[in-house]
């Protein structure tokens, strides 16, 4: 199903104009508290979802459901070893580089892991909701909560060996701040996945690009300048500077926090907008 597949979601167009002002500034306000209280009042459902999909995931493995700890933790001392061992990389600040780009990637690969599975998550429990009442919005939400489980986890823990106590806290924090940033995200790429088919190609490979556009295998020191001054229109350079600065003080301008909160603040209502206009069509997309 391509583009005409997406319905027009957002505000129906036969809808007068003062209704769709109205419709969308409801949407507005419903879209703070819509996910963060579904959370709260699925949680019974949300806790079952969570140790099914687990169960799935780890089925036939000897560890279980530690192996979702254990297989980024060597993937970590695999990363180590490489870098630090055998190609001795220096750093042109007062990080090592190994330990920026173990926080780095560590943030990465969940934020990667959110991103791609929501293309698929609807239709993955399409099972579960085609032909029954189901609340619907908790399924995007399923991928950050497992993936940050388990890369929440290590990136505490790198913070923690980093910085001490320091930077776990701000390990923490920036945890907090990426699940609010990432929670919009997720309910606009589950619509896409769902309605525009393309995108689960599309967007796994864009965001293999992006991942050499933005300073995680490399420090922004090592950029010449006149490529340096682009990260701004780069929201995942936006979020490193934040990572780096809360767990190894390392030095960010304003302007990297600002953006976020802003592009957070514009995608969040657009997102749960989207979400829930497209709600009754997806059972029918399936």
């Amino acid at each position: 199903m391509g583009f005409d597949g997406l319905p027009h979601a957002l505000i129906p167009e036969e809808m007068p104009s003062p209704q769709r002002l109205r419709a969308l500034f409801r949407y507005s306000l419903d879209s703070i508290p819509g996910p963060l209280g579904l959370l709260i009042e699925q949680r019974g459902l949300v806790r079952l979802l969570l140790r099914r999909d687990i169960v799935a995931r780890t089925s036939g493995t000897i560890l279980g459901g530690v192996w979702l700890l254990v297989q980024p933790a060597l993937q970590i001392i695999g990363l180590w070893f490489f870098l630090h061992v055998v190609l001795r990389v220096r750093s042109p600040t007062h990080v090592p580089f190994t330990e920026y780009f173990l926080l780095g990637m560590v943030a990465w690969l969940f934020i990667s892991e959110v991103l791609v599975r929501n293309l698929t998550v609807m239709v993955e429990f399409g099972p579960v909701y085609q032909r029954s009442i189901f609340p619907l919005p908790v399924l995007p939400l399923l991928p950050l909560l497992i993936s940050g489980f388990v890369y929440g986890t290590v990136l505490v823990a790198l913070g923690a060996l980093f910085g001490g106590w320091t930077g776990a806290l701000g390990a923490g924090v920036f945890l907090i701040l990426l699940a609010f940033m990432l929670i919009p995200l997720s309910y606009l790429l589950a619509v896409l996945g769902l309605f525009v088919r393309e995108a689960r190609q599309v967007i796994p490979f864009v965001l293999t690009l992006l991942m050499y556009l933005t300073p995680v295998m490399y420090m922004p020191e090592l950029m010449p300048q006149s490529l340096r001054e682009w990260l701004v229109v780069n929201p995942l350079a936006d979020v490193m500077a934040v990572l780096h600065a809360l767990v190894q003080e390392m030095p960010m301008e304003a302007g990297s926090a600002w953006r976020l909160i802003g592009l957070t603040a514009v995608l969040w209502p657009l997102a749960w907008a989207l979400f829930r206009r497209t709600e009754s069509h997806m059972r029918e997309a399936l």
